[in-house]
């Protein structure tokens, strides 16, 4: 496994019914990411109730589910951080990703803590109202990691994991219990 992008993204300000709101989702690659306690160094979050803090200070997403996006989405261009990813990743799923996991990428220790479930900004960001359900019912949400060790990753570092997760509970055992709530 291994990074294929680092991405941060700074504050855009976007129509939503007709109303300005501010969303930092438009990532954009970097050389490298300083990953710091609770968020990535340069990386705006402008709802710290959804979006970092301990739990959700690093976003990843995989590189391989971009495909099925750009079928899925043709008309929507389409570069790494397009999820609002912090890091994307190359052979890191959700259904052998276990929550509780820790993984050492870069010189950062990160453990897997949920999978993504979108705001609004996501269905901006695509311009398209059905994105939000979409994305939830493909089980391709990407994962959170909390900050275990702070440090710096780039592209092309490895993604090694350092300890299993003790519930054995992946990230897509999470979002099947979320759509069987639904």
């Amino acid at each position: 496994m291994k990074v294929i992008s680092t991405n941060i993204g700074q504050p855009r300000e976007l129509l939503r019914h007709g109303k300005p709101i501010m969303t930092g989702i438009y990532k954009e690659p970097v050389d490298e990411i300083r990953i710091r306690k609770f968020f990535v160094e340069g990386d705006h979050v402008m709802d710290s109730k959804i979006h970092g803090g301990e739990d959700k200070a690093v976003y990843g997403y995989p590189n391989e589910h971009y495909d099925f996006w750009r079928a899925a989405y043709p008309s929507v261009p389409m570069s790494w951080g397009m999820f609002g990813e912090n890091i994307t990743t190359d052979g890191m799923y959700e259904g052998v990703t276990d929550i509780g996991a820790v993984y050492r990428i870069g010189n950062a220790l990160l453990r897997v803590t949920a999978p993504r479930f979108p705001c609004y900004k996501l269905a901006a960001r695509f311009d398209s109202a059905d994105i939000i359900k979409h994305f939830l019912h493909s089980k391709k949400s990407g994962f959170y990691f909390t900050v275990v060790e702070e440090g710096v990753v780039k592209p092309g570092d490895r993604i090694v994991l350092e300890q299993a997760g003790d519930l054995h509970l992946s990230i897509e055992d999470v979002v099947n219990r979320r759509l069987q709530e639904e």
